[in-house]
């Protein structure tokens, strides 16, 4: 391993890039899971995400003006496909109208359900005792959703903006 130091340093730089470039969060995610004891194998992935940022030099995030601002999420989980802890990782992306306002790729300590099963329970109306630790919050989104003020609803893999931010994807996504 080279120097440890220098790739807290670099993954310390990646970590306030993703400020600005949603497209590399799940990856810097992952090596921030090894800045304690950062092994070779870590160290290449660091560089391999600093050449793929700087073919990526001309990405940007433009903000558009719309008379229509809506704000919509998207979400995503995959289901502990991760090999060192087999731990899910969540990941969200808010739009306010067709802007990215906020981002994030967190590993969960649990994952209780996929997309469709979570359409299910939200828009089930009776509460069983399975979830009685999320009764206040699926109240609150099953009111909100009998209201007409938030949409539920399963997005195909292909459609999901989120994935990018829950495992890594193939150049052909980019």
């Amino acid at each position: 391993m080279e120097d440890e130091s220098v790739y807290r340093s670099i993954v310390g730089a990646l970590q306030y890039l993703v400020i600005t470039r949603p497209d590399i969060t799940f990856a810097v995610n992952k090596v921030c899971q090894f800045m304690h004891r950062p092994l070779d194998q870590q160290f290449k992935i660091v560089k391999r995400i600093l050449r793929y940022l700087q073919a990526t030099l001309d990405y940007d995030i433009s903000f558009t003006v719309s008379s229509r601002l809506s704000l919509v999420g998207d979400s995503n989980a995959n289901w502990g496909i991760d090999s060192d802890d087999m731990r899910s990782t969540t990941g969200f992306c808010v739009f306010l109208g067709t802007n990215p306002v906020s981002w994030a790729s967190r590993k969960k300590a649990i994952v209780w359900c996929d997309n469709s099963w979570a359409v299910v329970v939200v828009t089930n109306p009776v509460l069983h005792s399975k979830f009685k630790h999320v009764e206040l919050d699926l109240f609150f989104v099953q009111e909100n959703v009998a209201r007409g003020a938030l949409v539920v609803g399963y997005v195909p893999t292909q459609d999901q903006v989120a994935d990018i931010l829950t495992k890594p994807l193939s150049v052909g996504f980019f």
